[in-house]
């Protein structure tokens, strides 16, 4: 809107062209969305602390764990509005993919909210039943899938890229409505997986933002996108702008989610901001490529899902504790280094993401 409206400024004055660029929006959507995170934090954690909105620790985790019962939660609430705020101030809001984008991020909010309003606000410990909650991510998923059909040029509307091939992209035909579903609920999930030490989610969330706010820029851009060999989608680029509002507001709120803790994003946060790579991935037809941006999360997932298969087949545990961030923590190794190392990873695997537009 701002931007929009700052552009239509420059025939009088010549330096409002500048608002024009996807680059110079995203950067100022990025700055925006991190000083409200920053600025309204306080206010936020003060707020939440004040109506008892504050995590209770369950006996299952790691004892050290203890410690964080009475930490305000629902700090997911204050990611969401920067992220909105930024995005409808910088982005093309006339562009689709963006509107879609911000639908899904807030209606994946909206399911995360209710569960920790449950859990958290009315003292129902087994928040919103996780039936409930996946059967939510499922119809958001279908409603994605047909919708994306509409958007992307019919050649492509059933295909995803796939890494390390060149001009190469895998028609999934009448699977790839189930496959966005598997996308967007497992993405979502993951993050919530993740989000188990303070600051590791929001951290890896920041390495993935910026990974997945230049595979939309290059997207978005024919010029690029030709010489990449890589798919073209006029509107992609916009995405660029969404993608840098989820950096600027992560990293915002990593500054009170560092150790300790002064706040957590609770399910409101990490469903959505799940949900929100996870669409973008799908919007930019890159959704396995999303398995190595956001490889930290799925190798938390997996984890999870490798113990429980173990202990039901053979009786045994893989991992001292799953997630996986768990079993560190119970080999002896400190909160902050788990976290600093599985961000180092997590940069890794971005660069590893980039380097697929090249190795080819």
């Amino acid at each position: 809107m701002l931007a929009d409206f700052l552009y239509g400024l420059h025939e009088q004055y010549s330096i409002f062209n500048v608002f024009r660029y996807i680059t110079f929006r995203s950067a100022y959507a990025a700055i925006t969305a991190f000083l409200l995170s920053l600025l309204l934090g306080p206010w936020a954690i003060a707020q939440l602390r004040a109506r008892g909105v504050v995590k209770h620790v369950r006996n299952e985790g790691p004892d050290s764990h203890q410690s964080k019962t009475g930490t305000p939660t629902m700090g997911g609430l204050l990611i969401l509005a920067a992220i909105t705020f930024s995005t409808l101030l910088w982005a093309d809001l006339s562009n689709a993919e963006v509107r879609m984008a911000l639908g899904v991020t807030l209606a994946l909010g909206a399911i995360g909210f209710l569960d920790d309003y449950l859990q958290v606000v009315r003292k129902q410990n087994r928040g919103l039943v996780g039936r409930a909650k996946i059967v939510g991510q499922v119809v958001i998923g279908l409603v994605v899938g047909f919708t994306v059909l509409q958007l992307v040029p019919r050649e492509s509307a059933t295909a995803t890229t796939v890494p390390f091939l060149k001009e190469r992209m895998l028609d999934l035909g009448w699977l790839y409505i189930p496959f966005v579903v598997f996308v967007l609920t497992g993405a979502s999930n993951a993050v919530n997986l993740t989000d188990g030490l303070d600051g590791l989610a929001i951290g890896v969330i920041v390495f993935a933002a910026v990974a997945f706010a230049v595979l939309s820029y290059l997207s978005g851009h024919s010029r690029f996108a030709e010489y990449l060999q890589i798919l073209y989608l006029p509107g992609a680029g916009q995405l660029a702008i969404f993608c840098s509002s989820i950096f600027g507001a992560a990293l915002g709120f990593l500054w009170y989610n560092a150790h300790p803790a002064e706040v957590f994003m609770g399910d409101t946060g990490s469903l959505s901001l799940g949900g929100a790579l996870g669409i973008v991935a799908i919007l930019l037809k890159m959704e396995i490529i999303f398995a190595i941006v956001g490889g930290v999360f799925v190798a938390e997932a997996l984890s999870v899902i490798l113990q429980v298969a173990s202990f039901r087949l053979t009786g045994r545990r893989i991992f001292r504790m799953a997630p996986i961030h768990h079993h560190f923590e119970l080999l002896g190794w400190a909160e902050s280094k788990v976290v600093v190392r599985f961000w180092i990873i997590a940069g890794l695997f971005a660069l590893l993401s980039l380097s697929t537009l090249k190795i080819r």
